[in-house]
């Protein structure tokens, strides 16, 4: 049985580790309903418009580690009750390139309709990869959508590692590559006739291979959006082994698809998923807000 909170404040916690201890990861309090077998799960039994229980977040979490998205429906969140949710998870990350809605710098507004150019993460990706701390994960609540179309896919990147040759994953676990925000966010800005000059985006150097730090397993961690290049490598191998890689990652195999619906949220681990949206719904609306948790040091 649940314990009532008697207030509409969430209860406080240090940090995720202190959420863990005070329950069990059993599925009690909430109902999970894999997808696939190797991504995705759909979340039921859950109200995140109001304050969650210690239990319930620990539950929430563990979905989230053993089925890399999870799926949630009929969510009609407020602003602060989004970012209240996601700081059960952690800090929050204020995006290097996209400003929030006025008072909410943590807020990362996503919006298409007939006078957008391009879409944001039309190509495979785990988000703002260039920074030094990747976010740990990432919660989208979308409002407005088109009547057809608007999905979002999702990759395993630990399948797509452990499906590779154990020749070939023993040579990636020694390499790292450069992430760049520059070719990401100046191209986009320079499409919207933003002058970002002045700007400097992240740039980072991680491994190949990432060791999920709560799993311990390992998984793909490069994407066409960010990544530049391989580290030390010539450009020309470089660029023949990203493009494998790129390709190998964008296999059906590993993949689940979201079919959205008002007030739905997806809660993905950007350390062991990429995502993709589907932009086949122009010139139609799609709407909402994403708030993301920090992460760590990818290793």
């Amino acid at each position: 049985m649940q314990r009532k909170t008697s207030a509409q404040q969430p209860p406080k916690f240090n940090n995720i580790k202190e959420i863990l201890m005070t329950a069990t990861t059993r599925y009690e309090t909430i109902k999970v309903k894999p997808v696939t077998p190797l991504i995705g799960a759909e979340i039921d039994g859950i109200d995140l418009t109001r304050p969650l229980e210690p239990q319930q977040v620990a539950e929430v979490r563990q979905a989230l580690l053993d089925h890399l998205v999870i799926f949630f429906r009929d969510q009609p969140l407020t602003l602060e009750q989004h970012k209240r949710f996601g700081r059960y998870f952690g800090e929050l990350h204020v995006h290097p390139n996209t400003r929030g809605p006025e008072g909410h710098p943590e807020i990362l507004p996503i919006h298409a309709d007939h006078n957008t150019v391009r879409i944001a993460g039309d190509r495979w990706h785990s988000d703002v990869s260039c920074d030094a701390e990747p976010p740990l994960g990432s919660i989208l609540h979308l409002q407005t959508l088109p009547e057809h179309g608007g999905d979002t896919l999702f990759s395993n990147t630990y399948a797509a590692y452990e499906a590779l040759s154990p020749g070939l994953q023993t040579y990636l676990l020694g390499l790292t590559a450069t992430h760049d925000g520059e070719q990401v966010y100046r191209s986009r800005n320079r499409g919207k006739g933003i002058d970002d000059r002045d700007r400097v985006y992240p740039k980072s150097s991680h491994p190949i291979v990432r060791t999920h730090p709560e799993s311990g397993r390992k998984g793909l961690f490069v994407n066409s959006n960010f990544t530049t290049h391989i580290d030390n490598v010539p450009r020309e191998e470089s660029a023949a082994i990203l493009a494998f890689l790129y390709q190998h990652l964008a296999k059906p195999d590993f993949q689940v698809r979201f079919r959205w619906q008002p007030d739905s949220i997806a809660f993905w681990d950007n350390r062991s998923a990429q995502h993709l949206a589907v932009w086949d719904y122009f010139p139609n609306v799609r709407s909402g807000y994403r708030v993301t948790v920090k992460g760590d040091k990818p290793f």
